[in-house]
């Protein structure tokens, strides 16, 4: 994962592949350029997709990711390769949710991040996990992800 990346050198701007996997993918920060306001910034991936590490079968879910920057801002493009690197990552849908979650606090020491995973249901149960770092400013609006919890989810 990168840190602090030089503006000359981020994947945004530039054709990038897919990552093979998220190890592989590199996320870039940006600084922010309003540091001293509470603010949230919201990312939806409507359409995730990992696979599961026991049967090979592919997973499906929506990622919520909520968080309050201080000094940096996760540059979007890296993001969405960084999730799409998922495609083919085996892993649990716990593992894979607070595993985002934790590499985004890491790169971003963020003043609060909460991450929603609702994923579809497979062999009859949804599994819908949620994490985040503490508690949110308390000044902060922090509106309601939107998505309900399971009911065919249609």
């Amino acid at each position: 994962m990168t840190q602090e990346t030089p503006r000359e050198t981020l994947q945004l701007g530039q054709a990038t592949p897919l990552p093979a996997s998220p190890a592989e993918a590199r996320l870039d920060r940006v600084p922010n350029p309003h540091p001293q306001t509470d603010y949230l910034a919201r990312f939806t991936a409507p359409e995730f997709t990992s696979i599961c590490p026991v049967t090979g079968q592919p997973d499906f879910g929506i990622l919520m990711i909520d968080y309050v920057p201080d000094r940096w801002l996760v540059e979007s493009k890296s993001l969405k390769l960084y999730l799409g690197a998922f495609r083919n990552h085996g892993a649990f849908h716990e593992d894979c949710t607070v595993g985002i979650g934790l590499t985004l606090t890491e790169l971003l020491a963020p003043r609060y991040l909460r991450i929603g995973g609702y994923w579809n249901a497979r062999g009859g149960i949804p599994i819908d996990v949620f994490w985040q770092t503490g508690e949110p400013p308390k000044s902060l609006w922090l509106p309601d992800q939107g998505i309900a919890p399971y009911r065919g989810r249609g």
